[in-house]
């Protein structure tokens, strides 16, 4: 079967082709890609070209296919797995496969299968490790989120705390405690809202803080105070860019300290700021993964010592944290489809993934099987004053969110790849 793709073959080396797919094997799956999530750490991957830890030194001979953030269907189950999926299913793939002494992983290591094809070969190893799930939602862009929200998941459930004395760490963020998300009014610190506001072990506390008030004006929008309320939670957003001493002014909020304290951006000063807000057996997540290997930041030892603070930091979450993502979404108890802020095709992949810290907007959302530009959906309306393709789409966000009914009108009446 042809497919095409975006492929990755060096350092800032994309590119988009149409090619062979090997002979599907009897342990494997021939699925069909329907849209992925344009993600940070693809960004990265592309710059970094081989030098990345999960791109093959031979890519430049042997490419492969970008993209983790993906949903699509079964097209064609091998013997192998036939018991246990079937032709017509939905999926979604949890990239960190998890095997022992390899970070490999679908959407950087691979030459069949990543998210930014029209159709892809499944390997065996991706089902031996349980990262094949099944999809029960009725839109495929919510599937294309279950990769971020499992970050989200994993993040909270590796954090940590130890009661004085002992030496039993207990895992997650302290059930009613005070915690802050620092630098964290972009999609996935309003994502990680989103999931404290109904996580089990919720705060009570939760200030997130940045230094544009567009951002913070948004995430506030999409879950407010009076939202948090409800929930249990004093849920307060910060503008932290004019104050002379951060850290004091935010740990004056606190009282004694925060017990959690999340890092979304990889800077120095706001890692150190983390730090410097921690309370007793307080935990910093460093969340935000950066991209250069030398990145250090100065940490107390002291309140190491005598406060019991600690660090911890996930990459990416596990198929667990995928798992529970996707009952979560299920259930709408957290919908995350609010962090799509441009649509666009396969065309528009490679243009979109190299400039992507330049893009305005949150998240980027490729439906692979389509030709057109990455567009904000708050441009849907200007650019249907000439083209009757974005009049109906802009008809069918007018809250500037994307819908199911949006993705089933592009679905059917997309110009073809």
């Amino acid at each position: 079967m042809k497919a095409k793709a975006v492929r990755l073959y060096g350092a800032s080396d994309l590119r988009m082709e149409e090619f062979e797919l090997p002979a599907m094997r009897d342990d494997e799956i021939l699925a069909r890609v329907v849209c992925d999530g344009v993600c940070m750490s693809t960004h990265k991957a592309a710059l970094q070209g081989t030098a990345h830890r999960r791109v093959p030194k031979d890519a430049g001979t042997n490419p492969v296919m970008i993209g983790h953030e993906f949903c699509g269907e079964l097209v064609e189950v091998g013997p192998k797995w036939s018991p246990q999926f079937k032709p017509g299913m939905r999926f979604v793939v949890q990239t960190a496969l998890g095997i022992e002494g390899s970070l490999d992983a679908p959407g950087y290591s691979y030459r069949w299968i990543g998210g930014d094809s029209t159709h892809i070969v499944i390997p065996n190893e991706v089902m031996e490790a349980g990262c094949l799930l099944p999809f029960e939602g009725k839109s495929f862009f919510r599937g294309a989120l279950a990769e971020p929200v499992s970050c989200v998941v994993g993040a909270f459930h590796a954090s940590y705390h130890a009661p004085y004395g002992s030496y039993v760490h207990e895992m997650g963020i302290k059930p009613k405690g005070k915690c802050a998300m620092l630098g964290a009014a972009g999609p996935m610190g309003s994502a990680a809202v989103e999931y404290a506001l109904n996580f089990d072990r919720k705060p009570s506390l939760l200030v997130v803080s940045d230094v544009d008030d567009s951002r913070l004006g948004r995430a506030k929008a999409l879950n407010g105070p009076e939202k948090a309320k409800t929930k249990g939670v004093d849920l307060r957003y910060v503008n932290t860019a004019g104050m002379p001493d951060a850290a004091a002014e935010l740990r004056a909020i606190a009282g004694d300290g925060f017990d959690d304290v999340f890092v979304f951006a990889p800077v120095r000063d706001v890692v150190e700021c983390a730090d410097r807000i921690l309370g007793f057996d307080g935990c910093l997540n460093f969340f935000a993964g950066p991209t250069d290997k030398a990145f250090a930041a100065t940490v107390n030892f002291y309140n190491v010592h005598y406060a019991f603070t600690h660090q911890v930091a996930t990459s990416g979450g596990n198929k667990d944290d995928m798992a529970e993502g996707l009952v979560l979404m299920a259930k709408g108890v957290i919908d995350p489809g609010f962090l799509f802020t441009h649509i666009g095709g396969l065309t528009a992949v490679a243009e979109t993934t190299l400039n992507l810290p330049k893009i305005p907007g949150w998240k980027k959302l490729i439906y692979t099987h389509a030709d057109f530009p990455l567009t904000a959906i708050s441009d849907f309306a200007g650019k249907g004053k000439a083209d009757p393709f974005y009049a109906r789409l802009a008809e069918l966000t007018p809250d500037g969110l994307w819908t199911a009914e949006a993705e089933q009108y592009l679905l059917a009446s997309a110009k073809e790849v």
